[in-house]
């Protein structure tokens, strides 16, 4: 008896959280300067975990649903919309945290808004569905669901020092999206982010000890790149992920400044463990 009943909790554990079709989506591309600024829409690349809503369930990048009280998706449109599940500039880690819980409190979700960026579903250019989004928002009843602002700039100075702006005041970077654009689940020159630093993801091969501070703790991760480069990032971790570093087997997401002739990963630093939602 006690056996079926644990069968039973485990099973509608399970149940809730079971995978959706992972969502086409749009992706961004690394910006270029070789294109007529003035075309593209600019807004703040916001550090939160992408979400996507498909008309009934939030679910994550790679399909998973989000266990988002009733409350929080109540008066969302049946249409799909996507966008990033945010709480503020260097949160990521607590709201990446809370939307990865399956029981997070009431308390915490009210902390969350789903800052939409794009309509997959509309047929007109991103300009028409800016539009279009400013309309939902304003007609949805609902305290959290809003829509990152959009703006523009005549040249690429202009680009720079909204850059500098955002990244003082601790954003991450800024994204452009052409305004006669229509969305495709594709990478592509459309869409394009621009941070000071690069991001990539690799996978953790080993823990090498450290030395002086670190000793008795993690010194630095040898890691395997996706394109097959292996190299070692020693830098950007906390003590806390220094005494408890990420799995052997892991992804994680490093940044870093340019590569070398061999390909290589300048000035890597650890970022965070990958999100698996």
């Amino acid at each position: 008896m006690r056996f079926y009943f644990i069968f039973v909790i485990l099973f509608a554990f399970s149940s809730l959280s079971q995978a959706a079709a992972p969502p086409n989506i749009q992706l961004a591309s690394i910006y270029k300067d070789d294109i007529d600024i003035q075309q593209y829409w600019i807004s703040e690349k916001l550090d939160g975990v992408r979400g996507y809503w498909n008309g009934t369930n939030l679910i994550s990048r790679q399909g998973n649903i989000f266990n988002a009280p009733k409350w929080f998706t109540q008066h969302f449109p049946d249409i799909p919309l996507d966008g990033e599940l945010w709480i503020g500039r260097e949160q990521f880690e607590l709201v990446s945290g809370i939307v990865r819980q399956f029981n997070a409190s009431e308390q915490d979700w009210q902390k969350i808004t789903f800052m939409i960026f794009d309509m997959p579903a509309s047929k007109d250019t991103f300009s028409e569905r800016i539009r279009q989004m400013k309309n939902i928002v304003n007609q949805t009843d609902s305290p959290y669901l809003q829509m990152i602002p959009q703006q523009k700039v005549t040249n690429n100075s202009q680009l720079q020092a909204l850059l500098e702006t955002i990244l003082k005041e601790g954003g991450e970077g800024l994204m452009l999206h052409r305004g006669e654009a229509y969305y495709q689940a594709k990478r592509s020159k459309d869409l394009m982010k621009l941070k000071k630093y690069q991001d990539a993801e690799a996978i953790v091969l080993a823990h090498l000890p450290g030395k002086g501070r670190n000793a008795a703790r993690l010194g630095a991760l040898r890691v395997k790149t996706t394109d097959g480069i292996i190299f070692k990032i020693g830098t950007g971790f906390s003590d806390h992920e220094r005494e408890n570093p990420p799995a052997i087997g892991s992804t994680i997401t490093y940044q870093y400044i340019g590569k070398t002739k061999n390909n290589v990963p300048r000035f890597a630093s650890f970022m965070r463990i990958r999100e698996e939602n």
